[in-house]
C-alpha cells in the first residue's frame, strides 16, 4: 500500500486541521458518522507528548462528548517497549564508543601533530567530533547499505564519497585528503553490531514487518533517511498517512503572504527545492498582500532592559488570564536573566531546554573533588569542595570544622600541599584528620585504570559522603546515572582493558557533563521556556522570542570539521543552507500558529547599536513596499514606584553592651584610627578573612624574620659565641639558610626574600652586637603577655605578643618591636601621636620596663638602626589612663562615629558597611 502524504498549511487552526484529517484517514467517512467516535485501530505518532496532549486536545473539540482516542506514542516510546533484538553483543554506549576512538586515536602521533595536540586529551574532542559525522553518515547512507544487498553494499557507497570529494577544488583535496579520509575510515569501522544507531534501525524494521495498525506519522519536517526507510517499509503492510506542514505557496492564507514575499527562501517546489526571486510576484502579487496580525517588536536598550520588558510582559499576559505562554530564548543570557525575575515575582518557567548538567551544583561538587586532586591539595579547591553541600554533609558541626581550617590555612598562607596543610593544623587534631582522610581518597585517584576502574572509583567516595548527597538530589542522580551509562558494557575484552590516566578521565566526564542537559520538575505549565524549534506544531495563548537580533536570528551554525557544504549535500547531509531554511520555516511556524507573539532583541550593544534581524527587516520592507504600516512596538509599562529621600548620614552606634573583654594592641590602634572600624572588627566580629596569596607577601618575610632572630638570639643565650663579627655573621647565615631552604622548598618565589635578608644580615649583626656591648642582653623572644587593667567596673584583659625583650645588668628590661622597614620610616611612627604600639607592649610586661625600641631590619647607607620610644614611663601611665577612660566611655553610651582618615579608609575591609561616600 502507497504511503499518502496530508498536507496542512500552518495557521492556528492546525491541530483541528490535523483532527479532522485524522479522523477522515481513520474512517474515510465524514465526522459525526456512527463508528467515527472509536479510532482506536489507528497508530499516531506524534514528536513529543506535548504534541500528544494537543492533538488529544482537538480531537475533543472536533468530536465532542465521549470517543476513543488513536493510540498516540513518540517513536522513541514505541521502540522502547520492544523485546532486545536476537543479537549477543550488547549495544555499546556513547561514552563508550567515544573512549574507544580515543584510544585509538591516542597512538597515532601524525594526529596529534596534525591538528596540534599539546596532549592526549585534546584529542578527546576530535574523536567526539568525528563520533558526531560517523553518527551522521550512518543515519544518511545506512538505509541504502540494508538494500537488496545487505551490509556487503559498500562499492556504490565508496563511490558516492569519491563523487563527493571532486565536488571540491584542488587545493582543499588536497588540504582534507587525511581529515577526508580520517572520517571515512571511522565510519566504517564504527559501524558494527553494537553501534546504537544500527540497532536502532533494525528496530524500526522490525516494527515495520510486524505491522498491526494504520500508521499516521505527524511532524512539520521532513522524515529523515532512516524514519523514510521505516514509512516505507511500514507502507508494504499497513496503511501510513504521513501528516506535515504544507510549505508550497498556495498553502497560505492572505495574511501569511507577506512572510511568503519577505522570505521566499521557505517556500518548496515540487522538487522541496526553495523558490527563487523571479517567482516572488506570482506568489504575492501586492495587491493579494494582508497585514500581518498578532506581531509586535521590542527594542531594548541593553540586556537588562530586555529582560525587565520580557518578564513584564509575561506578567501582564497572566493577568489577563492567559494560561499557556512561551519563551523562545534564541538568545539564552537574556532567558535566564528574565527567569531569574519571574521567579522572583513567584512565576516559574518550565524549561524544556534545561542548561548544561556540569553547570549544577552536584557538578561543581564534583569538578572541586577533580581539582583537589589534580592540584593536590590546593587550599582554594580545597576549601570550595569543603564548603559543597555534597561533601562531609552528615559530619556532625561541618561548618565549625570548616570555618577553623579556613581560617587556619589562610593564617598561615598555605596555598597547596598535602603536607603543609597538615602541618598548618598540628595544633587543630581533628581538622587535621579530616584532612588526612581527603588525601588518602585523593590518593586512590593517581596512576592508570580502565573504565569501570575510574567509575568504580568514583561513585565509591563514601568517606566523603559524596554518592549519598548526590542520590538525594534531582542533578546528583543524573550524574550518578551518567557515570553507569560510561560502564562498558562487554566484559573480558581488549576494550575493556584499555587502560586511561586520570586526566584523560577527568575529560570525558566533563564531556558528558557538558553534553547534558538538565531538566528540572516543573508541575507549573503556565510558562515555557523553549527553543525555536522546540515550538514547532504547538500552540500558546502568546509567545515572547528573546534575541530577535541579526547575532541570534538567524542562530549562528556550528561548523562541523572536515565537511564543507558540497560534500555535506552530495552525501545527502545536512547543509547549512537546509538549516537555515528550517529555522526560518519554524520561525514562520511560529508566527502562522500563536495569535500572539512578540520579538525582542538589545538595540544597543557595549555603546554600539545591534541591528534587528535582517529576516525581519525584510518583513518590515516588503510590507513598506506594499503601502502596509510598520509592526506595531511593544512596549511593557512597568509600574513606577516614588521612594522617600532619605539623606545618609555618617553611621554612629551606640553598643555599650559590647563593651570588648580583651584588647591587642593592633585592635586599639583600630579604635584610634576610627571607632566605627573597631566596633565592626573588634566589637561585631565582622573581620574579614586573610586572603590566600600564591606570592610570598611581605607579613611572610616579617614572619620569617621573626623566627630566625628567635633561633639565632637563642642559641647565643644557651651557647654563648664571643662578640666578633664573623662567627656570629656565620651563625646567622647558616640558621638564615636552613630557614629559607625549607620555605623555598614550598615556594620558590620565597627567594627574592632570602637574597633581599642576606644584604641585611651584616649590619644586623653589627648593630645587635653594639647593643649588646652597652649592656644589655636577650632574655626571651616571641613570648605572649597577658595583663588585666583595672576599670571603674571590673578590668579589661590587654594581651600581646612581644618580639623580644633585652635586661641590663641592673636588671632593667628594655622591648623590642622588629620591623621591616628602614629607619627613616620607622623615625615618622615614632613621631606619630597615635601610635601606641611601644607603649602598649610596656604596660603587658610582667616586669617594669625603661625603654622600648623600634628596630629596622631594612639598612640605611649599609647600617641597621633602632629607633627609641621617648619618655617611656610617661606614654605607658598615659596610654592606661585613656585606654580606661575610652573603655568608659564606651560602656556609658558614647557613639562610635566613622570618622577615620582617608589613608585608613582606604584599606578598611568594613568600608561597604560604613557606606562612606554615600553621607
Amino acid at each position: 500500500m502507497p504511503s499518502n502524504v496530508i498536507h496542512i498549511n500552518p495557521s492556528t487552526t492546525f491541530w483541528r486541521d490535523v483532527a479532522r484529517a485524522l479522523l477522515a484517514a481513520c474512517h474515510d467517512e465524514p465526522v459525526g458518522a456512527s463508528n467515527s467516535r472509536d479510532c482506536s485501530n489507528w497508530r499516531v505518532i506524534v514528536p513529543t507528548f506535548a504534541h500528544a496532549q494537543q492533538l488529544k486536545a482537538a480531537l475533543a473539540a472536533e468530536l465532542g462528548g465521549v470517543f476513543i482516542p488513536p493510540r498516540i506514542s513518540t517513536l522513541s516510546t514505541w521502540l522502547e517497549i520492544l523485546p532486545p533484538l536476537s543479537r549477543t553483543a550488547a549495544v555499546s554506549s556513547s561514552s563508550e564508543r567515544l573512549m574507544r576512538l580515543y584510544a585509538e586515536l591516542r597512538q597515532h602521533a601524525w594526529l596529534k601533530k596534525l591538528f596540534s595536540a599539546r596532549r592526549n586529551t585534546d584529542l578527546l574532542p576530535l574523536a567526539q567530533t568525528l563520533l558526531a559525522l560517523s553518527d551522521e553518515l550512518t543515519q544518511a547512507l545506512l538505509p541504502s547499505l540494508r538494500g537488496a544487498n545487505g551490509l556487503d553494499n559498500t562499492e556504490e557507497l565508496e563511490q558516492r564519497w569519491q563523487h563527493a570529494l571532486e565536488q571540491l577544488s584542488p587545493g582543499a583535496r588536497e588540504l582534507l585528503s587525511d581529515e577526508a579520509q580520517l572520517v571515512w575510515s571511522v565510519w566504517k569501522s564504527q559501524l558494527d553490531s553494537d553501534d546504537a544507531i544500527a540497532v536502532r534501525f533494525e528496530k524500526l524494521l522490525q516494527l515495520a514487518q510486524y505491522a498491526d495498525a494504520p500508521l499516521a506519522w505527524i511532524s512539520s519536517v521532513a522524515p529523515e533517511p532512516m524514519e523514510q526507510a521505516f514509512l516505507d517499509a511500514y507502507a508494504q503492510h499497513q496503511t501510513v498517512r504521513q501528516i506535515t506542514l504544507d510549505w508550497h505557496s498556495d498553502a497560505f492564507a492572505p495574511a501569511y503572504l507577506s512572510y511568503v514575499k519577505a522570505w521566499p527562501e521557505m517556500i518548496a517546489k515540487e522538487d522541496d527545492y526553495p523558490i527563487v526571486a523571479d517567482d516572488l510576484f506570482s506568489i504575492a502579487p501586492s495587491n493579494s498582500l494582508d497585514a500581518p496580525t498578532g506581531i509586535a517588536l521590542c527594542s531594548a536598550q541593553s540586556i537588562e532592559d530586555e529582560a525587565l520588558q520580557g518578564a513584564q510582559t509575561i506578567l501582564n499576559w497572566l493577568q489577563q488570564g492567559k494560561t499557556q505562554l512561551a519563551i523562545v530564548a534564541q538568545d539564552r543570557v537574556v532567558a535566564r536573566r528574565m527567569r531569574a525575575l519571574l521567579e522572583r515575582a513567584q512565576v516559574h518557567v518550565a524549561d524544556e531546554t534545561g542548561w548544561k548538567l556540569s553547570t549544577t551544583r552536584a557538578a561543581s561538587a564534583l569538578a572541586s573533588w577533580f581539582d583537589v586532586i589534580t592540584q593536590r591539595g590546593d587550599t582554594s579547591s580545597l576549601l570550595d569542595l569543603l564548603k559543597s553541600p555534597f561533601v562531609l554533609a552528615e559530619l556532625p558541626h561541618k561548618a565549625t570544622h570548616v570555618m577553623t581550617i579556613e581560617t587556619t590555612l589562610r593564617r598561615a598562607n598555605v596555598s597547596s600541599g598535602w603536607s603543609a596543610i597538615s602541618d598548618a593544623l598540628a595544633a587543630r587534631p581533628a581538622e587535621q584528620k579530616i584532612v588526612a582522610m581527603l588525601a588518602q581518597q585523593a590518593a586512590l585517584f593517581s596512576g592508570r585504570k580502565t573504565l569501570r576502574a575510574w567509575i568504580t572509583a568514583t561513585k565509591s567516595l563514601d568517606a566523603l559522603g559524596l554518592p549519598v548527597a548526590l542520590l538525594a538530589d534531582s542533578a546528583g542522580q543524573q550524574i550518578m546515572q551518567m557515570l553507569e551509562n560510561i560502564t562498558p558494557h562487554v566484559d573480558n575484552t581488549d576494550e575493556d582493558a584499555t587502560e586511561f590516566s586520570f586526566a584523560e578521565w577527568r575529560a570525558l566526564v566533563n564531556l558528558q557533563l557538558d553534553d547534558t542537559s538538565f531538566i528540572t520538575t516543573n508541575n507549573d505549565k503556565r510558562v515555557v521556556m523553549l527553543p525555536l524549534n522546540g515550538a514547532r506544531m504547538r500552540n500558546f495563548d502568546a509567545v515572547l522570542l528573546v534575541g530577535a537580533d541579526a547575532d541570534h536570528l538567524p542562530s549562528q551554525p556550528k561548523e562541523t570539521l572536515f565537511f564543507a557544504n558540497t560534500v555535506r549535500r552530495e552525501l545527502g547531509l545536512i547543509t547549512r543552507e537546509i538549516r537555515q531554511r528550517q529555522q526560518m520555516r519554524d520561525l514562520m511556524e511560529l508566527l502562522a500558529m500563536n495569535k500572539e507573539v512578540v520579538l525582542s532583541w538589545q538595540a544597543h550593544k557595549d555603546g554600539e547599536p545591534n541591528p534587528v534581524s535582517p529576516w525581519l527587516e525584510r518583513l518590515e520592507l516588503t510590507l513598506a513596499q506594499n503601502g502596509w504600516p510598520e509592526l506595531p512596538k511593544h512596549v511593557a509599562a512597568i509600574a513606577e514606584r516614588s521612594l522617600p529621600a532619605h539623606m545618609m548620614q555618617m553611621p554612629t552606634p551606640v553598643a555599650s553592651i559590647l563593651q570588648p573583654e580583651r584588647l591587642s594592641s593592633s585592635g586599639y590602634s583600630s579604635f584610634i584610627a576610627c571607632p566605627y572600624q573597631f566596633f565592626a572588627t573588634r566589637m561585631l566580629g565582622l573581620a574579614s578573612l586573610d586572603e590566600l596569596s600564591d606570592l610570598p607577601e611581605k607579613r611572610d618575610y616579617g614572619g620569617w624574620l621573626h623566627q630566625i632572630l628567635q633561633t639565632y638570639h637563642e642559641h647565643l643565650r644557651d651557647h654563648p659565641v664571643p662578640n666578633l663579627q664573623e662567627p656570629r655573621e656565620a651563625l646567622l647565615r647558616d640558621i638564615s639558610t636552613q630557614h629559607f631552604d625549607k620555605v623555598i622548598a614550598k615556594n620558590p618565589a620565597a627567594l627574592g626574600y632570602f637574597v633581599r635578608w642576606q644584604k641585611v644580615i651584616a649590619a644586623y649583626v653589627t648593630w645587635a652586637n653594639e647593643r649588646e656591648a652597652q649592656g644589655w642582653k636577650f632574655i626571651l623572644g616571641e613570648a605572649s603577655y597577658e595583663k588585666p587593667l583595672a576599670l571603674e567596673h571590673g578590668e579589661l584583659m590587654l594581651h600581646g605578643r612581644i618580639d623580644r625583650i633585652d635586661e641590663n645588668a641592673e636588671g632593667e628590661r628594655s622591648v623590642l618591636d622588629y620591623k621591616t622597614n628602614s629607619v627613616v620610616v620607622l623615625n615618622k611612627k615614632r613621631s606619630d601621636d597615635e601610635d601606641h604600639q611601644l607603649a602598649f607592649y610596656g604596660l603587658l610586661s610582667d616586669v617594669p620596663v625603661v625603654s622600648a625600641h623600634y628596630v629596622a631590619l631594612e639598612t640605611t647607607k649599609d647600617k641597621c638602626a633602632d629607633v627609641e620610644a621617648p619618655d617611656y614611663a610617661h606614654a605607658q601611665l598615659a596610654l592606661a589612663q585613656k585606654i580606661k577612660q575610652n573603655m568608659q566611655d564606651i560602656a556609658n553610651g558614647a557613639p562610635l562615629p566613622a570618622n577615620g582618615a582617608t589613608s585608613v579608609c582606604q584599606y578598611c575591609d568594613v568600608r561597604g558597611l560604613c557606606r562612606k561616600g554615600a553621607w
